[in-house]
């Protein structure tokens, strides 16, 4: 450039292609010759490289003839070959330049999908996810093996063995038999006669076993006498007695364990029967003895001065005072 002269333009309004409108082919815009290089207008500033010839930091080398647009300039080297023009050398030949080879970004591979290697975090969460559903897993499974533990200790607690039987042994049930054996009513034919009294049967209306009752009790000494075990305790007791009489009321001597009982057995003829109809004249009376634990004999006997014109078909016991 000249003084006074600074080309079409300033340079920052220098536009090396110019040559391609009308305006910059008037303004003298010619196309670029070999090499690169006469972009522009004539005298303006041109600032193009080629490609590889700017370096940094180190000693500009001289530039070397250009070779023929679109191909790559060749210089000699000592030994006689030619070498690619320095101008032109990939950035990664000089010193200090890119490395050489292609460094794989981290995660990836040179393909440009996933790392070759395994995701290890992911597989690192997978592991984790599986091992807490197993430790979740065992829990609950012993959990539910120590609940269904305590149900069958419980039910193990509760379950008789075998050596300990959920019946009752022969001694208990002998024994709870024994206890209500008191309590059993004891027919005309169990009993034990004495003094001329007899069983029969004429006469209908007996409550026992066949019909059969004790008669001719009417005489002085004769008696009936039974035996009770099983009484479960000392004290009073109520003595049941069915029976049939006639006419005037009857009453009879009783004796516990040999010893005469402080009142007579009533006899009354409360079915108020005609004298003589002895199967309209059935009927029950009770009295209140004191027996001791264990077995008891108990007896009725026509002493002097009782009036026993009666028949007596059945006797039982209850505890306590009762009258029915």
């Amino acid at each position: 450039m000249t003084s006074g002269n600074n080309g079409a333009s300033a340079p920052e309004d220098d536009d090396p292609f110019g040559y391609l409108y009308a305006d910059g082919q008037a303004n003298g815009a010619q196309p670029p010759s070999g090499g690169g290089y006469g972009y522009g207008y004539p005298n303006s500033v041109n600032r193009t490289r080629s490609v590889g010839q700017r370096q940094y930091g180190q000693q500009q080398a001289p530039a070397a003839p250009n070779g023929p647009y679109g191909q790559v300039p060749q210089q000699q080297g000592q030994s006689g070959h030619t070498q690619p023009s320095a101008h032109y050398a990939a950035p990664e030949t000089f010193p200090g330049g890119a490395p050489t080879s292609q460094q794989p970004m981290p995660g990836y591979s040179g393909g440009g999908g996933r790392s070759g290697g395994p995701n290890t975090k992911g597989l690192l969460i997978g592991a984790i996810a599986v091992v807490a559903a197993v430790v979740i897993g065992i829990g609950i499974a012993m959990a539910g093996g120590d609940d269904q533990n305590d149900d069958k200790g419980n039910q193990a607690a509760t379950t008789p063995s075998t050596s300990q039987s959920s019946k009752p042994s022969a001694s208990s049930s002998s024994g709870s038999a024994a206890s209500e054996e008191y309590k059993k009513t004891i027919d005309a034919k169990a009993l034990r006669l004495g003094g001329g009294a007899a069983l029969a049967s004429d006469v209908e209306g007996a409550q026992s076993e066949g019909g059969i009752y004790v008669g001719n009790l009417n005489n002085v000494g004769a008696s009936v006498t039974w035996t009770v075990n099983g009484i479960p305790s000392d004290g009073t007791y109520t003595l049941f007695a069915h029976y049939s009489a006639t006419s005037d009321d009857q009453a009879m001597t009783l004796t516990v364990n040999g010893k005469v009982f402080g009142s007579k057995l009533n006899l009354k003829n409360y079915a108020k029967a005609a004298d003589g109809d002895f199967a309209k004249g059935w009927t029950t009376t009770y009295n209140w003895p004191t027996l001791t634990k264990g077995t008891n004999t108990i007896s009725l006997s026509c002493a002097d001065g009782d009036q026993c014109n009666v028949l007596l078909d059945q006797v039982w016991l209850k505890e306590g005072q009762v009258t029915r």
